[in-house]
C-alpha cells in the first residue's frame, strides 16, 4: 500500500474523546462566511490586551505588573474591533505554555524557571496542547469555559477566531494534565535509546544530559525558587530550532524541544511510512480546537515542519469545516509554492519580500522603484500572501529601531492593505503608535512589545481607557492616527477590487516622477482604483500621473477620481487625456475610485 493511501485509511481514533465538530461549536457556512471579503486580521497578545496596570516593573510578577484576561475582551471591545474594520481576531498565546506564576494550588505543575523565558513565558513553548493559559482566566479551574465564552462573544460580534498552532516544538517541561481520555502524551512510547525513530515524538541524544545555557541571565532580585541552573533531562532531546546538542546556547530556543515528523535531522531522510505518531497526535489537536469553535490557525514556523504533514492534515481538518483557515509563518520564498500546492495552506507570511522592501523604504535605505520587481516575483502566489507592518516578532513602527514616528509608515500601511487580494494584519497598539519601549525583562528594550513578560502597554492602554475601550485617554494625534487606520481597514472591504482584483504597476509609465512616490492600479472588469503613496517627508504638489490603456467612458480620455481615504479635499479630480494631477502631503497616501 502506498503511503498516501495508508494515511488516508487511518481513522480519527481520538476524536470520540475530543468530540467532533458540531453545528453548535462550528457554525454552518453562511453567505457571509463564503464571501470574498478581504480578511483584516487584528493580532493581540491576549495577556497584554486588557491589562490596565501601569507599574511596569522589569522582571515583574503577575501581581506587580498585572495580566489581561479572556474576560477583559468584552462585548464593547469586540464591537469596537468590528467597527475598526477587523474581520478576524488572532488571540496570541491562548494555549497553555510555561509560566513562572505558581498554580500548584489549582493542580497545575510548577514550571522550572531555568527553561522558561521571562516570568510570563513564551507563548511558543507549549506546555499543554489541550489547555489554555491559566494566567488568562479569572477563575483558573474554569479557564477553558472562559475561553469558550470568548469564542462565543467574538462570533456574536461578527468576528472570526484565530489562534496559534505551534507544531514544531513544545516546552521542555511539556506535560498535558487536560488531555482527553485515551490520548497519550508526547514521548510516552518513545524509544529513548536511539536518536531517530519515525514513531518517536522527539529526537534523543543517548548518554547525554541536557544542560541549561550558562548565559541565561538571572532574574536578579526577583529570583524564582526553581532557578538553580539545572533541569533534569536524560537523555537530552534536540532543541526546538534544530540544535542537535545537549548544550544549546542562550540565543537558541533552549526552552523548547523539537518534535519529530519522520525526518532524520542528521541525514535528511524522510520516513513517512508507517505514519509518524506525531502526525496523528497533531491532527487530533487541530480537531480538538476546531470543535471549540476556532475558525483558523496561524501556524508557527510552518516551514520547519515537512510539507507532507500539512498536505495530509489540512485536508482532513477542512473535511470537518471547509471554511477553516490555515496561515503559515514562512520566510523562504523558494518554498512558497510548495506550502500552497503541497502543504495546502490558505495564506503565507509576506515578510522577506514586501515587508522588508517597505521597511527599507521607510527607514531611508530602500527605493520605491524596488516595489514592482517584488510584486512581479510574488505574482504566482500573491493572492495568498498576508501583509503586515507589525506583529509580535517585528519591531514597532513607532520605535526608534524602525520609523520612530508612526506617520512615516503610513504610505507603507496603505500599500500593505491595498496592493494585493490577500489578508492584511495589524498588531494591537499599532493603530495608536505604541513604540514598544522599555526593558521589560527577558524581552529587553528592543523596540518590540514583550511576549515573555508581564507588562502594561502604555499607548494601547490609553485606548482601553479603564475598560471603556473608547480611546478616551488618547491624544488628538493618536485619535487621528487611529481614524486613518479605521478608514483604511473599512475601505478595503467597500469594493471587491481589493480581494478579487488585479494589480497593475504604473511607475514604469511615468516620466519626471518623484522618486519617493509610488502609484499603481487595482482593477476588476467593473471598476478601477488608483493608489498613490508619498514616502517622502516633503509634500508633493501637482504630480502628473499618466493613466494609459484605461477606458474612461465614451471619449476614452475623460473621467474622474474620487478620493476615498479622506485625506485632503474630497472634490473629484478630473482626468484629461489619460492624465491626472494629484497633490500629496508628507508621508501621505490617497486611494481613488476611478469614475
Amino acid at each position: 500500500m502506498g503511503w498516501r493511501a495508508l494515511l488516508l485509511s487511518i481513522p480519527f481514533y481520538l476524536l470520540a474523546a475530543c468530540g467532533p465538530a458540531t453545528q453548535e461549536s462550528t457554525p454552518p457556512m453562511t453567505e457571509e462566511s463564503t464571501s470574498k471579503d478581504k480578511m483584516v486580521v487584528y493580532q493581540m497578545m491576549t495577556r497584554l490586551f486588557g491589562n490596565q496596570k501601569t507599574a511596569n516593573e522589569p522582571w515583574g510578577t503577575l501581581e506587580q505588573n498585572g495580566v489581561g484576561k479572556f474576560a477583559d475582551i468584552n462585548d464593547k471591545a469586540l464591537s469596537e474591533l468590528k467597527n475598526f474594520g477587523v474581520t478576524h481576531v488572532w488571540y496570541t498565546g491562548a494555549i497553555e505554555h510555561g509560566v513562572l506564576t505558581d498554580y500548584t494550588a489549582q493542580g497545575i505543575p510548577l514550571d522550572d524557571a531555568d527553561v522558561v523565558k521571562g516570568r510570563a513565558g513564551s507563548p511558543y513553548a507549549i506546555k499543554d496542547y489541550y489547555d489554555v493559559n491559566p494566567d488568562l482566566a479569572v477563575e483558573v479551574p474554569n479557564r477553558m469555559a472562559e475561553f469558550e465564552a470568548l469564542v462565543q462573544r467574538t462570533h456574536a460580534a461578527g468576528l472570526k477566531v484565530l489562534i496559534d498552532f505551534v507544531p514544531n516544538h513544545v516546552a521542555r517541561g511539556y506535560n498535558s494534565d487536560a488531555k482527553p481520555d485515551g490520548v497519550e502524551d508526547f514521548g510516552t512510547g518513545d524509544n529513548t535509546d536511539v536518536f531517530f525513530d519515525n514513531q518517536n515524538n522527539f529526537y534523543y541524544l543517548p548518554g547525554e544530559a541536557f544542560q541549561v545555557p550558562a548565559g541565561y541571565q538571572s532574574l536578579g532580585e526577583h529570583d524564582f525558587p526553581t532557578k538553580d541552573g539545572k533541569f533534569e533531562e536524560q537523555p537530552a532531546r534536540v532543541t526546538g530550532n534544530d540544535k542537535v546538542t545537549a548544550t544549546p546556547d542562550v540565543n537558541d530556543w533552549f526552552e523548547t524541544v523539537k518534535l519529530n515528523y519522520g525526518v532524520n535531522l542528521r541525514t535528511g531522510e524522510k520516513v513517512f511510512e508507517p505514519v509518524p505518531d506525531t502526525w496523528i497526535k497533531m491532527r487530533d489537536i487541530l480537531s480538538f480546537w476546531l470543535a471549540k469553535g476556532v475558525d483558523g490557525f496561524r501556524c508557527d514556523m510552518a516551514e520547519m515542519v515537512p510539507a507532507e504533514f500539512w498536505g495530509w492534515a489540512i485536508p482532513q481538518i477542512k473535511d470537518q469545516n471547509p471554511d477553516v483557515i490555515f496561515i503559515a509563518e514562512i520566510y523562504n520564498p523558494e518554498a512558497y509554492s510548495t506550502y500552497i500546492d503541497t502543504a495546502r495552506f490558505d495564506y503565507l507570511y509576506d515578510k522577506v519580500q514586501l515587508y522588508d522592501t517597505l521597511r527599507h523604504i521607510v527607514e531611508g535605505h530602500g527605493e520605491v522603484a524596488n516595489i514592482p520587481a517584488v510584486m512581479e516575483a510574488l505574482k504566482p502566489v500573491d493572492d495568498q500572501m498576508l501583509r503586515f507592518l507589525e506583529n509580535h516578532d517585528e519591531q514597532r513602527i513607532a520605535s526608534p529601531d524602525f520609523a520612530g514616528d508612526p506617520l512615516k509608515a503610513w504610505p507603507a500601511m496603505v500599500l500593505s492593505a491595498t496592493i494585493g487580494n490577500g489578508p492584511v494584519m495589524v498588531y494591537f497598539g499599532q493603530e495608536v503608535g505604541e513604540p514598544g519601549a522599555g526593558a521589560e525583562g527577558f524581552g529587553n528594550d528592543d523596540g518590540r512589545t514583550t511576549i515573555f513578560d508581564y507588562w502594561g502597554v502604555p499607548e494601547h492602554q490609553k485606548w482601553v481607557n479603564g475598560g471603556a475601550f473608547d480611546g478616551g485617554q488618547l491624544s488628538d494625534e493618536q485619535k487621528q492616527l487611529r481614524a486613518k487606520y479605521q478608514r483604511l481597514l473599512t475601505l478595503v472591504n467597500e469594493s471587491t477590487v481589493f480581494s478579487q482584483g488585479t494589480y497593475r504597476d504604473l511607475l514604469a509609465e511615468q516620466t519626471d516622477f518623484p522618486e519617493d512616490v509610488y502609484v499603481y492600479l487595482r482593477e476588476t472588469e467593473e471598476e478601477a482604483w488608483l493608489i498613490v503613496a508619498n514616502f517622502g517627508a516633503e509634500a508633493k504638489n501637482n504630480v502628473i500621473i499618466s493613466l494609459p490603456d484605461m477606458p474612461f467612458g465614451e471619449s476614452q480620455e475623460e473621467g474622474m477620481l474620487v478620493n476615498r481615504l479622506n485625506e485632503g479635499m474630497q472634490r473629484p479630480i478630473s482626468i484629461t487625456e489619460a492624465t491626472v494631477t494629484v497633490s500629496l502631503s508628507p508621508y501621505g497616501a490617497k486611494v481613488f475610485r476611478v469614475k
